[in-house]
């Protein structure tokens, strides 16, 4: 059995887009905790987007030691620091106002675990450039998106219409939506073949 430790929309949305059977389950773990961990041990953000892909994933899997188990997280960083999502509009109106102008990165990772034990794992980063946007313009964004803005940790959506607040994008789609698919669907096959069966 393949299981996805995320109640994420988009995730399950790329698995089924590529015609994976699998369960979700959310992960029970904090993440803020384990992100706080990483951190004081040194960790960098990257780190940070690994060590929660594999959390995820190891503690699906601790009641299915059985089954393949799937764990993803993102982490947005800029100069270094990292972004969370925002908790109302005023906050992703800000967090806009601070990505502005700037490049950013999306680290993007995936964890496969096993029997108790992650049997691989994968870190993929896109760098991203906003455009100098008016206040106006991104207004008019986030009253498209909506509440979507408030589930993604930059307060955008590159497959909906924040993609107008962008200059440019130097990285794999899928990874930048929260799933480096294209890697995942090679491990399946080395590891896991029957997933996909």
């Amino acid at each position: 059995m393949l299981i996805l430790a995320s109640a994420s929309p988009t995730r399950q949305a790329l698995l089924r887009q590529a015609g994976l059977n699998f369960q979700s389950e959310t992960a029970p773990i904090d993440e803020r905790a384990v992100q706080a961990q990483l951190l004081a041990e040194g960790g960098r953000p990257e780190d940070v987007a690994l060590g929660l892909a594999a959390a995820k994933a190891k503690a699906v899997g601790a009641n299915q030691p059985a089954s393949f188990v799937i764990g993803a997280d993102q982490v947005l960083a800029l100069s270094g620091e990292i972004l969370h999502k925002p908790a109302d509009r005023k906050a992703a109106a800000d967090q806009l106002d601070r990505l502005k102008g700037r490049d950013h990165l999306l680290h993007s990772a995936v964890a496969l675990a096993h029997e108790g034990d992650i049997i691989w794992s994968k870190l993929v980063s896109a760098r991203l450039t906003m455009r100098s946007f008016s206040p106006a313009e991104r207004d008019r964004v986030l009253d498209l998106e909506g509440e979507a803005a408030l589930k993604s940790v930059g307060g955008y959506r590159l497959e909906g219409p924040s993609i107008q607040l962008f200059e440019k994008i130097d990285g794999d789609y899928f990874a930048i939506l929260g799933l480096p698919l294209v890697e995942l669907l090679a491990a399946l096959r080395q590891h896991a073949p029957q997933t996909l069966a």
